[in-house]
């Protein structure tokens, strides 16, 4: 192999287990196109609400005029609402554009801002850090009294802490979960992946979402396997995508290895990842 080729495989020879689900293929292609041997063990599957009525409802009062502000956590969410006007009531589609394009809208992080740009739209503050902390402290110096404040949750969670400073700044919240989580591997190739990262046989695995954290915590603590993960995780270089995943695992006792710097989605964490493991070392 000519020195030009072995350099375009940065990653030849690292084994990367990768529990990313909804851009599995996106993610593994950049990976082995640097030459990394992608372990494919996706944690968590992002579904629509079981139930679309409640999203629905919520659809049909911010098309109305309903909401004065919207807080947009996820481009994933974004897309999912204008999945569900276009799947169930595509009458709404021209009014609820026309109220993203009138409501003043905060993103957490870049993601959402690249589904409004779609549409021709922008968010008028895009929160830093990407975290819920960073969207109330940027929310702090807005004047909410009396707003109507549309919030797309992430996933199904209600996140407590932002609707008590909502509340307390004298907003009226109006959530909506237009999405939600579930298991995808099996719990058995959970536990498989985790056993071969505790032998050393891979090199890094990287969570996009701290949901693959908590799914990964959760099969071994129903395992009994607690001990098992705390191993693999400790012989394995961990990559985290962003603050968000950052701080799950630190909670968990966990120090990411690598982390991209100011860009938190998969191409630089990539690159990131590049950088984190040198020169390849071909295991037997």
């Amino acid at each position: 192999m000519t020195a030009a080729a072995e350099a375009a495989r940065p990653l030849a020879g690292r084994r990367i287990a990768v529990p990313e689900s909804r851009e599995l293929d996106v993610f593994a292609a950049l990976l082995e196109r640097r030459g990394a041997y992608v372990l494919r063990c996706p944690l968590v599957d992002i579904r629509d609400a079981a139930d679309p009525a409640p999203v629905l409802a919520w659809l049909r009062m911010f098309s109305d005029g309903g909401c004065d502000d919207l807080l947009l956590f996820t481009g994933e969410g974004l897309r999912r609402l204008l999945n569900a006007v276009d799947q169930h009531a595509p009458t709404l589609r021209a009014s609820f554009v026309e109220q993203l394009a009138r409501v003043r809208i905060m993103a957490r992080g870049p993601k959402p801002g690249r589904v409004l740009r779609e549409l021709g739209l922008r968010p008028h503050w895009v929160a830093d850090p990407a975290t819920t902390q960073g969207m109330i402290a940027s929310l702090r110096d807005i004047d909410l009294r009396g707003r109507r404040v549309g919030v797309q949750l992430y996933g199904s969670e209600p996140n407590a802490p932002l609707m008590h400073f909502l509340a307390e700044a004298g907003a009226m919240v109006l959530p909506v979960a237009p999405y939600r989580y579930a298991d995808a591997s099996d719990d058995a190739d959970v536990l498989t992946m985790m056993a071969r990262m505790a032998q050393g046989h891979v090199d890094a695995i990287a969570f996009t979402s701290l949901q693959q954290v908590e799914r990964l915590y959760r099969v071994a603590d129903t395992a009994g396997q607690t001990a098992l993960l705390q191993t693999a995780l400790s012989r394995t270089l961990v990559a985290a995508v962003g603050p968000l995943v950052v701080d799950i695992l630190r909670q968990r006792g966990i120090q990411p290895s690598v982390t991209p710097k100011g860009s938190y989605h998969m191409k630089p964490l990539v690159s990131a990842l590049t950088e984190a493991l040198g020169p390849p070392l071909l295991k037997t």
